[in-house]
């Protein structure tokens, strides 16, 4: 179970519990609430959990998990555990695709069909769960169009949400509301009643939702309208894990204040916030509980406001205080961002989407925050048989891949393979770093120099081989063996469709070769 599982779990067991003391002097109210459960009959069981349930307070649960600019360039390797040291991550941001109000895209720019074949997103989130690690989907963002927002029909808006959550098999979302528009009342309400929708479709087949609310906040706490939000999701009975505050960009309200002492500030009165909101909902939270439903997400470096620099002091000032306080979640905006800009970045005060603009380590803020993750279990290493028992060594079963379920070619020692080829072994993807012939994608290296291979992940259930784009007779002139082609020239051979990167005559297109550099044609992915 992933610390956001855990954490949502213990919330549904806390339900906004009264204190142990108070129930001990009320327990003639147990009584009568277990007359009107026997009444009410199961209705009850998926019904908002109130005060008057369990008084045991859970052991506090912490998780740090960083937000992934997914769609920036460079591609952030999220799944290579030598860049990504945190393995729990925030993959952002899912909005509204540009042709359809109620498609989930990437940034406006990739459908989930066309992020799984372009940035091999799908097989990415597989490799980060081969390694341990968890993906909570965030919803909305700062730019383009939360789907709420345009998406006007509740059924269709909780469909939308849920192909998400079906597509990547996700136990958590976040809710990232920033601007006018995605925190309207009617959209507030929409959003509210189709996630509200979601859970109890998860609840019926045995699944959970945790749903976070990821809101910008002054050193007062939630605006007006973030409290707006946070209401009407309550009042449509939506389970929260929590309220994510965007520590981030204050602006005039900062009013000569430390950003350390604003996000506490900040932090303290969203906690306060919290137990106000709760309380008109008919819920009781203790002031611990209120702080077991609080994350921070600082934005790292340069801010968008650009008197505000979010260094390396203040982010160990706030990992104190998150600890201190028990907060449930702790991000940041984003691990892209976690490194220097270096010299050839012409004006550090410029927001990047690719370097902090401060002078620090690579992973440096990463490196800071890691700590903050607690309550989950390390799972125990068994011994091994040949050596405790005397029993003979297991036999490594032998993989073997199937080209009809392989997405890719399998690799093979005695072909040459060009940078940035993929290739299948031993039911995971590799991509070829470099030119490279006879090098087992497997073979255990201590460094990632030292191969040129980059394993992406593994085969996903359902892939087959990926079909040679064909094209019709006369999309292109017949290669002519006789013909002289300068470069940008095209042919159709064998009903595949090449390209001259350089003036040729006589050589074959797709001709293997001992160096695919030197050959004169390239294959035309698309006509």
């Amino acid at each position: 179970m992933t610390p956001e599982e855990r954490a949502y779990a213990a919330a549904r067991r806390e339900g906004g519990s009264a204190q142990p003391d108070a129930v001990r002097r009320l327990s003639w109210l147990r009584i009568a609430g277990f007359i009107v459960l026997l009444v009410a009959g199961s209705a009850a069981v998926v019904g908002f959990r109130t005060a008057s349930h369990s008084a045991r307070v859970a052991a506090p649960v912490s998780s740090f998990m960083p937000y992934v600019d997914v769609t920036a360039t460079p591609q952030y390797a999220f799944e290579d555990a030598s860049k990504a040291i945190s393995a729990n991550l925030v993959l952002g941001f899912v909005v509204s695709s540009k042709a359809n109000a109620c498609e989930p895209s990437w940034g406006a720019s990739y459908s989930l069909d066309q992020a799984a074949s372009t940035m091999d997103l799908d097989r990415r989130i597989a490799r980060l769960r081969q390694r341990g690690g968890q993906v909570m989907v965030s919803f909305g963002g700062a730019a383009n169009s939360e789907l709420a927002i345009g998406c006007a029909d509740t059924g269709n808006l909780a469909a939308a949400y849920r192909a998400v959550v079906d597509r990547y098999s996700v136990n958590a979302v976040d809710l990232d509301i920033e601007g006018t528009d995605a925190s309207s009342s009617d959209v507030s309400t929409r959003r509210a009643e189709a996630i509200r929708s979601l859970q109890l479709a998860r609840e019926r087949s045995g699944h959970r939702l945790a749903v976070w609310l990821t809101l910008p906040v002054t050193p007062s706490g939630l605006t007006a309208s973030g409290q707006a939000v946070l209401a009407a999701m309550l009042r449509a009975k939506v389970e929260l894990a929590g309220v994510n505050a965007m520590t981030m960009d204050y602006g005039n309200s900062l009013d000569g204040q430390s950003l350390a002492g604003a996000n506490r500030s900040a932090l303290t009165a969203v906690a306060g916030q919290l137990v106000d909101a709760y309380r008109v909902a008919g819920v009781h939270l203790s002031s611990a509980q209120a702080w077991q439903r609080v994350g921070a997400t600082p934005m790292i470096g340069q801010n968008d406001v650009a008197a505000e620099r979010f260094g390396l002091e203040d982010a160990k000032s706030l990992l104190v205080f998150a600890q201190t306080h028990h907060l449930r979640r702790l991000s940041m905006w984003s691990v892209n961002r976690d490194q220097a800009c270096g010299p050839n970045y012409a004006n550090v005060s410029i927001v990047s989407v690719n370097c902090s603009g401060i002078d620090q380590k690579t992973a440096a803020f990463t490196r800071i925050f890691v700590p903050f993750t607690a309550g989950q279990v390390t799972p125990a290493i068994a011994p091994s048989t040949a050596v405790d028992s005397g029993a003979p060594a297991p036999v490594a079963t032998q993989i073997v891949d199937d080209p009809a379920t392989s997405p890719y070619a399998i690799w093979n020692p005695t072909l040459p393979y060009a940078q940035g080829t993929k290739i299948v072994w031993r039911h995971n993807v590799y991509q070829a770093k470099w030119w490279t012939q006879g090098d087992q994608p497997d073979t255990p290296v201590t460094s990632a120099f030292e191969t040129p291979w980059t394993l992406i992940g593994p085969v996903l259930p359902g892939e087959h081989p990926q079909p040679t784009p064909t094209l019709s007779a006369g999309t292109y002139p017949a290669w002519s063996a006789t013909t002289t082609y300068r470069a940008g020239a095209r042919v159709l051979y064998d009903g595949i469709g090449y390209q001259a990167k350089w003036f040729t005559q006589g050589e074959v297109p797709g001709l293997v070769v001992s160096d695919p550099g030197q050959t004169p044609w390239q294959l035309i992915k698309h006509s």
